[in-house]
């Protein structure tokens, strides 16, 4: 059961084959079952069964409020939830209930949708493994499948664990574990669709200015996009469909005429032209990612698509650009945590000037306030034209160079997501932040300079037995064309179903299973 499409379970609740709040409550359970994977930072239990019972109600009456009532989904926490703590995985905010809903989270509370908890991130969203929360790192649900022991018996689960990828970890390790049916991230640099391919999942980075970002607490203003995770494409692109809009509280989102809700259905790969980026044959990428990629795109041209090499030059410049952007933004974003309004407040009072360097020290981890530290840094007025500006005119050479690539015939561009598959924990905290995240984003934050539409789809395992994931990038709010792309993508591929390893874990998947066959007949 817990295993469907959002597309199935939809359609056995609406013909009553399966009760929302028996749903609802087999969600919960498993996430209590799999709590070792610390994805969720808040779990919803008493507001879900209650939204559960009301969607109940509406499909014994026979009118559902749409497809996604009823439907179980988590939310990264760095999104605003009315009376709900909403921390951002960090001091700063613990504590902090808001007074409002995220457009987002609202939009798909009016479906009928289901809140079991808030996710786990990195603290502010600053971050490429979901291992820099305060509330200790998320566990890729990967770790634990027969396929990855197998390939490591000797292995122990309690430390050779592998990451989530990030920073919307908690997020993909919900909807993998099948603890969520969908799940909502942010995507600045590509922090829903690096964890998306980690965690095997499809992460969908929309077009900037399709879905508000109203309550989406800012990292980068200019960047920042809500991201949706799923396990199919087809549901991605069914959030998408309710999500997307102008919002008057954004005057970012645009209204965009005639904007396809759903996927086509008269769709011919033939009539795609499909753009590999030579740019993209970056160092560190793994031999078995690079098979993927050549795999993949062999497999469009033996259907029929056009597929060609295409040039994006400024991508080398890209990393260090995103650099300078995210930094000036994020200490700009961050003044607003003062220990005045809301949030922590330092005890240190003898000055206001040190209640304002305490509150931060203690309320940032040493991430956000050496981003911070840069951040400031790059926006001194010596400093200003040299870095702010300099990035400012690189990254409009960067959004020139997809443009031109787009306008020369190409449809879609499929380039790898992550460099290789997850790395274990206790590898991946062997270097700095700032390094790792230059290192993971390397493909995804090109398309968020870009303000373009991405999506991570899984490929295959790996012969560690963990996801490997590829990308596809739109042109600008052409994000149902790719997504359709994407689902051929998918069927052709036929990615695997996570199997757990433990005996309990594998007694439940069987009776899933069971359960599932039934939704289905």
């Amino acid at each position: 059961m817990l295993g469907t499409t959002i597309r199935e379970v939809s359609l056995a609740l609406r013909e009553g084959r399966l009760s929302a709040t028996e749903l609802c409550k087999k969600c919960l359970k498993r996430i209590k079952k799999t709590h070792y994977l610390n994805s969720f930072i808040t779990v919803t239990e008493e507001l879900a069964m209650k939204q559960a019972q009301e969607a109940e109600h509406r499909l014994l009456r026979g009118k559902p409020h749409g497809p996604l009532d009823g439907v179980p989904f988590s939310v990264k926490d760095n999104f605003c939830t009315e009376n709900i703590e909403t921390t951002c995985a960090s001091h700063m905010l613990k504590g902090y209930c808001p007074p409002f809903n995220a457009t987002v989270v609202q939009k798909l509370l009016d479906q009928g949708a289901v809140l079991v908890g808030k996710t786990n991130l990195d603290e502010f969203a600053m971050g490429s493994g979901s291992t820099d929360s305060v509330f200790g790192p998320a566990r890729n649900p990967w770790s634990y499948t027969s396929s990855y022991r197998e390939q490591s018996p000797e292995q122990d689960p309690d430390s050779d664990w592998v990451i989530t990828g990030g920073s919307s970890g908690g997020s993909a390790a919900a909807v993998a574990s099948l603890s969520s049916f969908m799940a909502l991230g942010s995507d600045t640099g590509g922090s829903t669709r690096n964890p998306g391919s980690l965690c095997g999942v499809v992460a969908l980075k929309p077009t900037y200015g399709l879905l508000s970002r109203h309550g989406l607490i800012p990292l980068v203003n200019s960047m920042d996009v809500p991201g949706i995770i799923t396990r199919s494409v087809q549901d991605a692109a069914t959030v998408l469909g309710v999500l997307q809009g102008r919002d008057e509280k954004d005057s970012t989102t645009v209204q965009f005429p005639n904007l396809a809700t759903s996927l086509p259905e008269d769709f011919d790969i033939r009539d795609i032209c499909v753009g590999i980026p030579k740019e993209y044959h970056a160092p560190g990428l793994s031999a078995e990612t690079l098979t993927q990629w050549g795999r993949v795109a062999s497999m469009f041209e033996r259907a029929g698509a056009k597929v060609r090499e295409v040039s994006l030059p400024h991508t080398q410049h890209s990393i260090v650009c995103y650099h300078v952007l995210c930094c000036a933004e994020v200490a700009s974003n961050m003044a607003r945590f003062d220990g005045l309004e809301y949030g922590h407040r330092s005890a240190v009072e003898s000055s206001t000037e040190a209640l304002y360097a305490t509150t931060r020290h203690e309320g940032f981890n040493h991430v956000v306030r050496t981003r911070i530290l840069s951040g400031n840094y790059f926006l001194l007025k010596q400093n200003y034209d040299r870095y702010f500006v300099k990035a400012q005119q690189i990254r409009r050479l960067i959004a020139e160079d997809f443009r031109r690539v787009f306008q020369s015939g190409v449809d879609v561009l499929l380039t790898p997501t992550t460099l290789s598959d997850a790395a274990r924990y206790s590898d991946f905290i062997q270097e700095d932040n700032r390094t790792r995240s230059a290192q993971e984003d390397i493909f995804t934050q090109p398309v968020n300079m870009a303000g373009l539409p991405a999506v991570s789809v899984p490929t295959a395992l790996s012969s560690r037995g963990l996801p490997l994931g590829l990308q596809l990038i739109g042109q600008s709010f052409q994000d149902m064309k790719m997504l359709t792309v994407a689902y051929w993508m998918e069927q052709q591929l036929g990615f695997p179903i996570i199997r757990f390893h433990d005996a309990a874990e594998r007694n439940t998947d069987e009776r899933d299973q069971g359960e599932e066959c039934k939704l289905r007949s």
